[in-house]
C-alpha cells in the first residue's frame, strides 16, 4: 500500500538575502513542521526545517546541508510541503483530513428519504474565508458546496461517502429529469 502524503506547509518568498524563507504552514501548530523531520515536496525532494523567526525559517536539503542563498530559495518559492499521513494524530470527532475528504462519494437525500448520487469530492478549497467543496458531477458543470454543518450533514469517511444540502444558489436537478433547453 502507497503511503498518503498530507500537504502541511508552502515554501513561500524568501525572506532576506541569507537564505531564510516565508513558510506557509496548514497546520495548527506551525513548529510541528520541524518535529516531523522530513518534508517532502511536490516534486519529490526532501527537505528539513529550522524556524529562525515566527516568519522565517532555514531549508536543508536532503543532504542536511542548509540553502544559504537567496537566489536558490527563490526558485523554491511555491512548492508544496508534504509529510506521510501516519505521521499526524488522528483527527478529533468531526474533524477531518482534508485528503480523507477527496474522492468521498457526496449524495442527496430527498424528502421522501430516497437518497441520489450527486458526486464525487474532487477538490477541497480553503481561501480563508471558510472551506468548500467541489463536487464533480458526471452530468452537467461541478459544483461549489460549502463545507458546514448544514450543506454537509453527516461524512462517513470509512464508507466512502458524505450528505450533502446543496443551497439554494446550486442548482439540482434530478437525475432523472432531462434538459429541455
Amino acid at each position: 500500500m502507497k503511503t498518503q502524503l498530507v500537504h502541511v506547509g508552502t515554501i513561500g518568498k524568501p525572506h532576506g538575502v541569507r537564505g531564510l524563507v516565508h513558510l506557509h504552514p496548514c497546520i495548527e501548530n506551525p513548529k510541528d513542521l520541524e518535529t516531523y523531520g522530513e518534508l517532502v515536496d511536490d516534486r519529490g525532494e526532501r527537505w528539513t526545517i529550522s524556524w529562525q523567526s515566527s516568519k522565517a525559517a532555514a531549508l536543508y536539503d536532503s543532504q542536511k546541508k542548509r540553502i544559504e542563498d537567496r537566489n536558490t530559495v527563490e526558485k523554491l518559492t511555491n512548492r508544496k510541503l508534504f509529510v506521510p499521513k501516519d505521521l499526524l494524530p488522528e483527527p478529533e470527532e468531526d474533524e477531518f483530513y482534508f485528503s480523507d475528504l477527496i474522492g468521498l462519494q457526496a449524495k442527496i437525500k430527498h424528502e421522501d428519504q430516497s437518497e441520489e448520487i450527486f458526486g464525487t469530492v474532487h477538490i477541497v478549497h480553503d481561501y480563508g474565508a471558510g472551506v468548500s467543496l467541489e463536487i464533480k458531477r458526471d452530468q452537467g458543470e461541478n459544483a461549489l458546496i460549502p463545507f458546514t454543518k448544514l450543506c454537509v450533514p453527516e461524512i462517513d469517511v470509512k464508507s466512502g461517502w458524505l450528505l450533502v444540502r446543496p443551497p439554494n444558489e446550486v442548482e439540482v436537478r434530478p437525475s432523472n429529469e432531462k434538459d429541455q433547453s
